[in-house]
């Protein structure tokens, strides 16, 4: 049942392969083509079942998560929150010297003005 080619952790179980998300991406075309089913995919790339198990259910997850996103048409453009802090700051500045200035001239008066 074990590979004797594949290496073993210190507890004696099957070392993990990492797959890249290319080769993650193949595995899921070829289970979508019907190329071949998750043993013999499992057994081609040598990892466990419910490996890939996983990478087609999360493959199916994010397809469906971006397709439900992406809308027909113009897209608008997105909202920039560091850019809507930074005029909001702007306002309240701005709003803080109209009052200091109606305060200096109220204690100034008008005459140094002109």
């Amino acid at each position: 049942m074990s590979d004797p080619t594949r290496g073993t952790d210190r507890g004696g179980r099957r070392a993990k392969r990492f797959l890249t998300p290319s080769q993650k991406y193949e595995i899921f075309l070829q289970l979508v083509r019907q190329e071949v089913t998750m043993a013999e995919a499992a057994e081609a790339w040598k990892v466990d079942r419910t490996t890939i198990l996983r990478i087609r259910t999360v493959a199916k997850q994010g397809a469906l998560d971006a397709l439900a996103a992406s809308r027909p048409g113009v897209k608008a453009a997105q909202r920039d929150s560091e850019l809507d802090a930074a005029r909001a700051d702007a306002a309240r500045v701005g709003e803080a010297v109209k009052e200091m200035a109606v305060k200096l001239m109220l204690v100034e008066g008008k005459g140094g003005w002109g």
